[in-house]
């Protein structure tokens, strides 16, 4: 899986509350993503394009277990690259089939609107607007399956170890 695409950046300690605020929690899966980050930056999923990078700080992702990967994959974003994600979220990303990638010093590396290419297989994070090149934290290979795949649902239906969905 290789991206290439704008970055949006977004700094230390991203909590699942400001992706998918509780006023979106209980709407269809369909409708959550316009609520996304709406508390810290309003207006945000507006200006986002299909394909787009969000590039993190530390701990992104830490609080409860609510899907908010799904809602950023759903708004169209292509993957998340963060220094650290926090590891419910990570595994969040894996079951929705988000790709993302911790890779240290990521946001040292980026200014916002900067053109980042991500490749997961080579576990390898260029700034082609600055000309930087880091190495991520390579995905397992089995969690990577399960991206690929679609996601852990898809997964299951495909095994016939869960009905499809109607």
């Amino acid at each position: 899986m290789k991206f290439k695409a704008r970055v949006w950046k977004f700094g230390d300690n991203i909590n699942t509350d400001l992706i998918l605020p509780i006023q979106a929690f209980y709407l269809p899966a369909a409708e959550q993503p316009r609520y996304v980050f709406h508390a810290n930056r309003p207006g945000w999923v507006d200006q986002v394009k299909p394909g787009d990078i969000v590039i993190g700080g530390r701990n992104f992702g830490m609080g409860s277990s609510r899907p908010a990967a799904r809602s950023l994959k759903n708004l169209g974003l292509a993957c998340l690259v963060a220094h650290s994600i926090n590891g419910l979220f990570f595994r969040n990303c894996v079951n929705f089939a988000f790709p993302a990638i911790e890779c240290p010093g990521v946001p040292e590396a980026f200014d916002e609107g900067d053109v980042a290419e991500v490749d997961f297989e080579a576990s390898v994070v260029r700034n082609v607007t600055r000309i930087v090149t880091l190495e991520g934290r390579r995905m397992p290979s089995k969690l990577m399956d399960l991206v690929k795949a679609g996601g852990i649902y898809p997964l299951l239906e495909k095994e016939g170890l869960i009905a499809p969905k109607p």
